[in-house]
């Protein structure tokens, strides 16, 4: 939801600054992760694994679809994998988990490297006209069939104005 919300309130701030860039963050995480507009709030069976991937998911998603709807306004929009990143992510999540996270991230990437793919979309002139893409390392990557999926990404767009309240 921050993403669309922020890239809305943006977005004539954004058209007159043009050419602008949009960069999400999203993840492999995705991979495997489906969606349930019947249920996009998880209010029934909430996991947290389960949560982040479909949240990845609607990150690519959303991604492809403002660069689908933002098309000629000089704004791009692409989004990227950062690779596993030793933040303090899952440093709270409490027993055998936060264990286990932390012994993981003594083979995680520093913050600094995980940022390379975002610094490269957001100001790289190789990528300056390139739009809805999902990126990983620097270079173009795919994504799930479930993340490239054109109708499910219009019907999350609408689905997510609604939820917002905004006006598509």
């Amino acid at each position: 939801m921050a993403y669309f919300v922020l890239a809305h309130g943006l977005r004539e701030r954004l058209i007159t600054s043009a050419p602008a860039r949009v960069v999400n963050t999203a993840s492999d995480a995705h991979n495997g992760a489906q969606l349930d507009f019947g249920d996009l709030q998880s209010a029934n069976g909430y996991s947290g694994f389960k949560v982040y991937g479909r949240s990845k998911l609607c990150n690519i998603l959303y991604t492809r679809e403002l660069a689908r709807r933002w098309a000629g306004t000089g704004i791009t929009a692409n989004c990227l994998h950062p690779g596993f990143v030793a933040t303090r992510f899952g440093d709270r999540s409490g027993g055998l988990l936060s264990y286990g996270v932390r012994i993981a991230k003594t083979f995680a990437i520093s913050p600094r490297k995980g940022a390379d793919t975002l610094v490269y979309l957001a100001s790289s002139p190789e990528v300056a006209n390139v739009s809805g893409g999902y990126f990983y390392k620097c270079r173009p990557a795919t994504p799930s069939k479930e993340a490239q999926d054109d109708a499910a990404a219009q019907r999350l767009w609408l689905e997510t104005a609604r939820l917002a309240g905004i006006e598509n």
